[in-house]
């Protein structure tokens, strides 16, 4: 069996990291160099960095700031944020990335995700999909959250998958900051739906949400920013935890 990753979440605005509740009042977390390198260092699976202002202020991804982050980490590194063309996949690629994450660019122009996987290959192409719950139905959200679309998540990750992508990060808006737990009846529904890795985003509070959403929600992975950034968890406790209740970890 695969083992189940975790990954912390760096958001990035103006340089600093910050983690906010729902995706507005944020805080800051520390500074992205020195977190990245504690966390490869604590045993973290992956890390992703999401510059949460490059979209809203159509700034281009910090490649300077990806390239120091590269530096000090030797685990896989997804960097997403403000991404639109395979000329910014490659600055970030041959800055040290991994991987890239794409989301509101993608939706606008579902055609990117094909020619960057044509491009660079399904490997390193994450599709992040923030959605929240209206009357009942899962609608994808755009720029950090704030612009609703009529897309259903469910039939978006068909799209998505289908056109090429390695992996999906669903960010459910409603579980976001709140600490309650993940979305795990969506994230058990994407899972059954899709053949492709999906990373759980959103509600992380405690050892038992992880534990939860990758038992009852199905997801291969598991993304948190403000606990582990406040030290609330350590990925040390929080991985022999997993251990110990059956969840294939690499220690």
């Amino acid at each position: 069996m695969l083992t189940k990753r975790i990954i912390p979440c760096l958001d990035i605005k103006d340089g600093r990291t910050v983690k906010g509740v729902n995706f507005v009042d944020l805080r800051d977390a520390g500074d992205p160099v020195e977190l990245a390198a504690i966390y490869a260092q604590e045993g973290a699976d992956e890390l992703v960095f999401l510059d949460i202002s490059a979209t809203e202020e159509k700034r281009k991804t910090l490649a300077e700031l990806v390239y120091h982050v590269g530096e000090k980490v030797n685990i896989p590194f997804t960097v997403g944020g403000g991404i639109s063309s395979v000329e910014d996949v490659d600055i970030l690629l041959k800055n040290g990335a991994d991987k890239v994450s794409i989301n509101s660019s993608a939706v606008k122009r579902p055609e990117l995700i094909n020619e960057l996987v044509s491009k660079f290959g399904s490997q390193c192409i994450v599709v992040a999909i923030d959605a929240k719950q209206i009357d009942d139905q899962w609608k994808v959200h755009l720029v950090g959250g704030k612009v609703p679309t009529e897309i259903d998540l469910f039939q978006w990750a068909k799209e998505v998958e289908q056109r090429g992508a390695g992996e999906i990060l669903f960010t459910s808006m409603d579980h976001d900051g709140t600490k309650n737990g993940f979305a795990n009846e969506a994230l058990a529904q994407l899972s059954a739906l899709v053949n492709i890795p999906v990373i759980a985003s959103g509600g992380a509070g405690s050892i038992s949400h992880f534990t939860d959403t990758f038992t009852a929600g199905k997801a291969d992975a598991a993304l948190a920013a403000s606990i582990f950034h406040f030290k609330e968890i350590s990925i040390k406790e929080l991985k022999s935890e997993l251990r110990e209740e059956g969840i294939p970890v690499r220690l």
